[in-house]
């Protein structure tokens, strides 16, 4: 699979210590590659080396299921219209145990129809905080009642980290090469 973008290659024998270490903790960590925005953030080494913290944390080391940490996080690319977001996230999604007719719905920019509640809950906290930039305190109970305060302190910063992760790939214009991509690009201007 190639990767395409609008930055300048890295070059392995023209990088800085810096841009070494933090690909080298990339590397070894528990992605174990340079995909998606890392493209992008190698770029500025500071930046990607917490960066690549927080999203470790965020996808594998919340107090969430995979399955609805997947969700949220294909909601976001979804809401951005990603298309290397989705591309990476769509079969993990898929694997973790979302239903097919979900992520077809959120790829089409449909309201999903859920079988589990938790699932639906994710969603309405996502499309409440991207849609109203705010969760109102009906809302808010219900996700803490859900999941418990922590896990919705972690939930917010999935989606703010993914939303980081989309806006990233949109102007870098981080592409996967193979497969179809799942969003009609957005119009220009």
């Amino acid at each position: 699979m190639t990767i395409e973008s609008r930055l300048s290659p890295l070059d392995e024998e023209r990088m800085e210590p810096q841009q070494r270490r933090v690909l080298d903790a990339i590397l070894g960590g528990p992605r174990g590659n340079l995909d998606g925005p890392f493209l992008a953030w190698i770029h500025s080494p500071e930046l990607a080396d917490h960066a690549q913290r927080l999203g470790a944390f965020c996808r594998y080391g919340t107090r969430l299921e995979l399955r609805l940490t997947e969700l949220a996080i294909l909601f976001t690319a979804a809401w951005w219209q990603s298309q290397a977001e989705w591309q990476i996230h769509e079969p993990i999604a898929r694997e973790a145990g979302i239903a097919e007719a979900v992520i077809e719905a959120l790829r089409e920019g449909r309201e999903p129809t859920f079988e589990r509640d938790d699932e639906a809950l994710v969603v309405r906290l996502g499309e409440s905080l991207y849609r109203t930039r705010r969760v109102d305190d009906t809302l808010y109970a219900e996700a803490v009642a859900a999941f418990g305060e922590p896990a919705v302190v972690e939930l917010v910063g999935v989606f703010g980290y993914y939303a980081l992760v989309a806006m990233t790939l949109n102007v870098f214009e981080v592409r996967r090469g193979s497969g179809p991509l799942p969003f009609d690009e957005p119009p220009a201007g």
